[in-house]
């Protein structure tokens, strides 16, 4: 994991952004989705190298935020549950202008849970590769321009985009979000009386 961040940070000028700064607009398609829990969890969580320290707390709250401000908006007439953990990251620190600017980096995994149906959507855990986002504060590193508590919103804000763009994938590719196309949903589902307790929907999310 080590390894993986410091090789995140050292390549995030080179990948192309992530705009999250969407929220304003009318959201993305995602079927009858309607988010249940929102469960957080950094049971594994690694800092990589050069990098600002944050805390499991910190990083749970702030992903806990995004997730309510991305996926909150969505009104649909199911309820499914994402189970996140957070597994390492890079908050840069102050670099050297147009020498060592590093940038910020974040790992997390997801997991879907459809509540009626009482299972997941997605039974490996899907990784999400997050870099900041590029622009006039940050084209010379967020280490020199912003604190940590806003470069830990802006990954987290980017994180809940990405997840919100592979949710459409899915959806398009296997209507995981369309009524009734489940294989094997019967009268006798459960419902959003059934869904699962917060600690249930945390066991869900992928540990490691």
């Amino acid at each position: 994991m080590l390894r993986i961040l410091a090789l995140l940070a050292a390549l995030s000028g080179l990948m192309a952004c992530t705009n999250s700064n969407d929220l304003d607009e009318t959201p993305a398609y995602l079927g009858d989705f309607s988010l249940g829990h929102n469960v957080v969890v950094a049971p594994n969580l690694t800092k990589g190298p050069a990098s600002r320290e944050a805390s499991k707390e910190e990083w749970i709250a702030a992903m806990t935020t995004a997730i309510d401000e991305r996926f909150g908006r969505y009104e649909g007439e199911r309820l499914y549950h994402l189970g996140i953990s957070v597994e390492g990251y890079v908050l840069a620190v102050t670099g050297i202008p147009l020498v060592a600017s590093p940038k910020s980096a974040l790992i997390l995994k997801v997991t879907v849970w459809d509540d009626a149906m009482q299972k997941k959507l997605n039974e490996e855990p899907h990784q999400v590769t997050v870099m900041e986002s590029v622009s006039g504060s940050t084209i010379l590193g967020s280490g020199l321009t912003q604190t940590k508590e806003k470069q830990l919103e802006n990954l987290s804000r980017n994180a809940a985009k990405l997840i919100q763009a592979w949710m459409e994938q899915q959806n398009h590719e296997q209507g995981w979000f369309e009524s009734g196309a489940a294989e094997g949903e019967t009268d006798g589902a459960a419902g959003a009386g059934d869904a699962p307790a917060p600690d249930e929907a945390a066991a869900a999310a992928p540990a490691g």
